[in-house]
């Protein structure tokens, strides 16, 4: 892109051509116009010819000045063009990179939540079998408190017979005794029987 000292030295000599070329015109206007005054076909015609060709120098010099207007705006649409194609491609270049970096990211948030999917998945298999095992065991456990209350009842059973056994048997001995004692007295009547003479 031109600086804006250069285009400001540029516009001033486009001014200065234009201005000439306008100057040129005037004074081939005024060659006419102070030649028809004064009534000389001869000077009217040499300032005509004049007027023609100073109309040509200053046609001349406003097609230069357009010319070079339209190189100059050439070039600097060239470099802007230019400047628009690398800040296109920086862009580009950006625009790639973000979206490969996005790309990533996304990549990784799909990666993270996958695994915690298979997380979740392994946590509620770990808690369904959990509650499995916790029923299974509560039923154990009610199981093995029905057992316990029937071995509980059966035990209190067996402690009551062997109560009532423990009675029977000091009952028996009780009659044991006294059985053993008569057999004691029969044994010594007979023997006190056996020592008498017939």
């Amino acid at each position: 892109m031109t600086s804006p000292v250069m285009s400001g030295n540029r516009r001033r000599q486009r001014s200065t051509r234009v201005l000439v070329a306008v100057l040129l015109l005037v004074l081939a206007a005024l060659a006419v116009a102070g030649t028809t005054v004064t009534g000389s076909w001869v000077l009217v015609t040499i300032a005509a010819v004049a007027a023609v060709v100073l109309g040509a120098v200053a046609t001349k010099i406003t097609h230069s000045e357009l010319l070079d207007s339209r190189r100059e705006a050439a070039r600097d649409r060239a470099v802007q063009a230019r400047a628009y194609a690398e800040l296109t491609e920086v862009r580009t270049a950006e625009n790639v990179e973000f979206a490969a970096d996005m790309t990533g990211k996304v990549a990784k948030r799909d990666a993270t939540i996958a695994r915690l999917e298979k997380r979740l998945g392994d946590a509620a298999a770990e808690l369904a079998d959990a509650r499995r095992e916790l029923a299974e065991t509560g039923d154990r456990a009610d199981e093995a408190q029905r057992t316990a209350d029937r071995l509980a009842e059966r035990l209190s059973d067996a402690e009551e017979r062997a109560g009532q056994a423990v009675v029977r048997v000091a009952e028996l001995e009780a009659e044991l005794d006294v059985l053993t004692a008569q057999i004691h007295a029969l044994e010594a009547q007979a023997r006190t029987r056996a020592r008498r003479p017939a």
